[in-house]
């Protein structure tokens, strides 16, 4: 049995699409559904049970429940780069996932963590991947979750007895279905379809940052079909153990991501940015803690074994706009 926290959420139920595709239904599926609308993630998902996350070390001190399980995917955290109770995320994104880390070990089976490229800060050191220890304790993020997933990061290499094979995915910039629940931190994919449905144009963040023009701030963003894809990969193939980003290696500007979202909404691909591109100035409550540029550097995963082919850019917000957010029906 595969344990899939997070299971509800953007990534955790895509995964579990992910695992359902390839023929694996005995999951134990970990979450907190709340009163979001997480359960529609999960409305066409198989899997073998349930369980309330607050209960699941409960269910794992059972040694006879212990060793049904062969691996652990681990997505249940807090993933709001704006939250501020720093108690919350230090219980919910740190401590849970040290005791999970430590289960896999005690059971040796593999575990595989959703960490964060927000560990990476302003990118002052770069977004690579293949460093040192000593290189990765430099790091410094540009707000609470980063930190919160940097400390666990910096904890785990510090360990002498690990799980079977651990792998801690630096997720940069993911899109796709399955985000509907998230509001304000939804992929920016998503919000330029919805205005654009609404209003005929899209408002985008002006540049508070010399050297960039506003629109022209760039990210690595990563179709969810790729992210899963990996992500199967680091749980079933034999790797390195360690910290992997999760990105195209291809950093591109909100500017492209939004006229290729218009153009599949709008089926025009003569749509001009000055005619559909409106730019307001970014909330003070991000100003300071805004990566202008975010690039992975791949050649780690490569390494490794991982080399399918990524969505481009277009490619993927074309899938999602067309195949998921103008039908009735927007989940995988």
């Amino acid at each position: 049995m595969i344990i899939v926290t997070g299971a509800a959420g953007f990534i955790g139920s895509a995964f579990i699409w992910k695992l359902n595709e390839m023929g694996i239904n005995d999951i134990l599926a970990v979450d907190k559904m709340e009163t979001e609308d997480k359960w529609l993630n999960l409305r066409k998902r198989d899997y073998a049970d349930w369980m309330d996350k607050d209960n699941l070390f409960e269910w794992l001190s059972n040694e006879e429940n212990a060793k049904k399980i062969t691996g652990v995917v681990h997505f249940g955290a807090c993933s709001a780069t704006t939250e501020k109770d720093g108690d919350f995320l230090m219980s919910n994104n740190y401590e849970y996932t040290k005791n999970l880390f430590k289960f896999c070990t005690k059971y040796n089976i593999n575990f595989v963590n959703s960490s964060s490229a927000a560990t990476y800060g302003a990118g002052e050191l770069g977004y690579n991947d293949d460093i040192t220890v000593e290189e990765y304790k430099k790091l410094m993020p540009l707000n609470k979750y980063g930190y919160s997933k940097k400390l666990f990061d910096d904890w785990s290499f510090k360990q002498l007895d690990s799980p079977k094979q651990w792998v801690s995915c630096k997720f940069f910039n993911v899109y796709g279905p399955q985000e509907y629940h998230k509001g304000r931190m939804a992929s920016m994919v998503f919000h330029t379809f919805n205005q654009y449905k609404e209003n005929g144009y899209v408002k985008l963040f002006k540049s508070h940052k010399e050297g960039f023009k506003d629109g022209e701030q760039l990210r690595d963003f990563v179709y969810i079909k790729d992210v899963v894809n990996m992500l199967y990969y680091f749980l079933t193939e034999k790797v390195e153990s360690g910290v992997y980003n999760v990105g195209t290696g291809k950093a591109r500007s909100f500017k492209d991501l939004s006229i290729a979202a218009m153009r599949a909404a709008s089926k025009d691909n003569s749509l001009k940015e000055e005619d559909v591109i409106k730019f307001v100035p970014m909330p003070e409550d991000l100003r300071g803690k805004y990566q202008y540029f975010t690039e992975a550097k791949m050649e780690k995963s490569k390494r490794a074994g991982y080399l399918d082919k990524f969505y481009s850019l277009e490619e993927g917000v074309y899938d999602y706009v067309v195949n998921y957010l103008s039908k009735e029906d927007k989940y995988l």
